[in-house]
């Protein structure tokens, strides 16, 4: 799906400088749209700084509409240097003229930017909770807030063993085990695995691509002793599957919440690029969050909790939920803010019968 229209090539191709000359593709697969953009964007070698260049298309995304647009330019540019953010880069590389394969890597990857393509996208990875993960669409992105899921649940784990230690007299804590509900590029899991480094997580997601992206980012950290993961569409009967390691201490998902009449007001960078399942909840944004619900009492142990995050009016509706189905004996313990403010993450715990 393709989200530049042709007028958007136009006002771009009158916007380009000087220093850009047309000359012929070298990708044969291109079409001639793209090919067309790729020719305009090839850029003659000149006495250009990574400031003059950053500054150049940071214009060029104003004029088109591309939200975020100096910070789009400065990440692009900082990543084509070999550094993870522009304010990083030290003085000899800010005032070194750029090589012509330099400014060829950033026009590229600029042009890609154009057609609202997400930054995450666009390089190819991302940082999260300090780890360097693979990106690629149609994989869903994590983004800043999950961040505070981790927290939660690395918080919650702290909590339990310092209880167990004061009851029994320091004696060894099993090692808790972690059922991640649609692991999109394992930025969950993976953090999970770090923060709490005696866990082992059971990672599921339906999408192959997913599963894929999540395996690919586990070998390049290292963590496949502590992982299994699954490559399988979570569903009302899916209990059995997701035993592997016996019951589990803790569920955490970032599940698809959004409600599906707001789908279509979602930027376009989402709408044209990641998996939009993973983020339609259906009508009450509830679709998914109830099939994690109904499940969590034959997955949890005993106290296990369920960590989510949801869209801010889900608090009251899951809580209405969970009065309406006593029999799941799961009780809403605590309901946390994001950095926004807002009503984003519940923490539901299974009780004794």
């Amino acid at each position: 799906m393709r989200c530049v229209s042709p007028s958007l090539f136009r006002r771009f191709w009158g916007l380009l400088p000087q220093y850009v000359s047309v000359g012929p593709s070298q990708s044969p697969n291109l079409s001639s749209k793209q090919s067309s953009l790729r020719q305009s964007c090839s850029v003659r070698p000149g006495l250009l700084t990574a400031p003059d260049v950053v500054s150049y298309w940071q214009k060029v995304f104003e004029k088109n509409g591309i939200p975020e647009a100096r910070e789009s330019s400065e990440y692009i540019v900082s990543f084509v240097l070999g550094a993870k953010t522009f304010q990083s880069l030290d003085s000899e590389k800010l005032r070194s003229p750029l090589t012509a394969v330099q400014q060829e890597q950033i026009q590229q990857l600029s042009c890609k930017r154009l057609e609202r393509m997400p930054v995450q996208y666009v390089l190819g990875e991302w940082d999260f909770q300090d780890l360097n993960l693979k990106m690629r669409p149609p994989v869903f992105i994590p983004r800043p807030e999950t961040e505070d899921l981790i927290s939660l649940v690395v918080e919650e784990e702290s909590r339990k063993c310092e209880a167990k230690n004061s009851e029994t007299f320091l004696v060894a804590v099993p090692s808790p085990v972690i059922l991640e509900i649609g692991c999109g590029s394992g930025a969950i899991a993976l953090s999970l695995l770090c923060k709490i480094p005696q866990s082992r997580v059971i990672a599921v997601d339906k999408e192959e691509a997913a599963v894929d992206l999540t395996r690919e980012n586990v070998h390049r950290l290292q963590l496949q002793d502590r992982i299994h993961i699954l490559h399988h569409n979570v569903s009302y009967g899916s209990a059995k599957h997701l035993l592997p390691w016996g019951p589990m201490d803790f569920i955490v998902s970032n599940p698809p919440y959004v409600f599906h009449e707001d789908m279509a007001s979602l930027d376009a960078e989402i709408l044209c690029y990641e998996d939009l399942d993973a983020l339609d909840g259906g009508d009450d944004g509830m679709r998914v969050i109830k099939i994690i619900l109904t499940l969590a009492p034959s997955l949890l142990k005993d106290s296990g909790s369920v960590f989510l995050e949801v869209d801010p009016r889900h608090p009251d509706l899951v809580e209405d939920w969970l009065c309406a189905h006593p029999n799941l004996l799961l009780a809403l313990r605590a309901v946390h803010k994001d950095f926004c403010g807002k009503p984003r993450f519940l923490h539901i715990q299974k009780q004794s019968r």
